[in-house]
C-alpha cells in the first residue's frame, strides 16, 4: 500500500494567529474611538466658545514677562510647570489680552510653596512685574507656606484683599480646579466647584476692600480693564493645566 505523508495539523499557532488579529483589531477601534471622543470633545467645548490657552505641548501662546521665550517655564507631563531654580525667573503671561472672559484651568503647588493667577496686566517696561497691573488669585500651600498668616493670602483668595474660605483648597501636590469669572468688573471667583469671591470693582465694598489692602497707593493696580493672564514665579515648582478661556 502506499504510504501517504503525514499531515501535521497546528491549532495553536492558527489560534495565536486568530487571537493577535483579534487584539490588534480592538487596539485599532478603542483608538479610534479615543480620537473621535476627544474630536467630538474639542469640537463641544469649541461650540460652546471655549478655547484652549495651553495646548498641552508646547509654549506657544505664552511668553515670560516683557520677554520673548517662555524663560524659566516649560511643558512637563502636559503641564506648564516653573523651575526655580532656573536663571532669569519671571511670570508666565499670554501673548493674548482679554477683558471679558471665564478662565478655567488647574493648578497644582509643592510644598510650602506660593503662586498666583494674575489678570488684567499691563505689559510695560514701566511696569517691572505683573502684579504692579495685575489683580491675583492666590495659589498658595495653606498648610506650610510661610504666608499663611493672613486670610486674604490663602489659597483661592482675591490676594491681600477679600479672603476664601480656608478649606476650599487642596493640600500641597493635588490638583486644584479653577474658574475665574470677569464680566464688565464683576469678579467671580470658583476653586474645587466652590464659589468663594463674588465682588464688583469700582463698587462701595471695592472701595474698602482696595483701601485697605496693600495696593492703595499702586497707581497702576486694577486699572486696566483689558490685559494679558499672568502665572506667577514666586520660588516653588507649580504647575499649570488645562488652561482655556471663553470670551463674553
Amino acid at each position: 500500500m502506499l504510504a501517504l505523508p503525514s499531515l501535521k495539523y497546528k491549532p495553536a499557532a492558527v489560534n495565536i494567529g486568530c487571537y493577535n488579529l483579534h487584539l490588534n483589531m480592538k487596539k485599532l477601534i478603542l483608538s479610534t474611538l479615543a480620537v473621535a471622543t476627544l474630536q467630538y470633545a474639542t469640537f463641544a467645548q469649541a461650540k460652546k466658545g471655549w478655547h484652549n490657552l495651553f495646548d498641552g505641548k508646547t509654549t506657544n501662546g505664552w511668553h515670560a514677562y516683557l520677554k520673548q521665550d517662555a524663560g524659566p517655564w516649560s511643558v512637563v507631563d502636559g503641564a506648564l510647570q516653573l523651575d526655580p531654580k532656573a536663571p532669569n525667573q519671571a511670570d508666565l503671561v499670554t501673548d493674548g489680552e482679554y477683558e471679558n472672559y471665564e478662565l478655567s484651568l488647574d493648578w497644582k503647588i509643592a510644598e510650602g510653596g506660593n503662586s498666583g493667577i494674575i489678570f488684567g496686566v499691563h505689559e510695560d517696561p514701566a511696569l517691572g512685574a505683573t502684579y504692579l497691573s495685575g489683580i491675583e488669585m492666590q495659589v498658595l500651600d495653606n498648610q506650610k507656606a510661610e504666608d499663611n498668616k493672613k486670610a486674604n493670602h490663602l489659597a483661592g483668595s482675591l490676594y491681600d484683599m477679600k479672603a476664601a474660605p480656608a478649606d476650599a483648597a487642596k493640600p500641597a501636590g493635588q490638583w486644584n480646579a479653577v474658574k475665574i469669572r470677569k464680566d464688565k468688573g464683576h469678579l467671580t471667583f470658583w476653586l474645587n466647584g466652590k464659589e468663594v469671591i463674588n465682588v464688583q470693582m469700582g463698587s462701595p465694598e471695592w472701595e474698602e476692600l482696595l483701601n485697605n489692602s496693600k495696593f492703595k497707593t499702586w497707581k497702576d493696580f486694577a486699572k486696566y480693564p483689558k490685559g494679558h493672564i499672568a502665572l506667577q514665579s514666586h520660588g516653588a515648582v507649580v504647575a499649570y493645566k488645562n488652561i482655556k478661556l471663553k470670551e463674553l
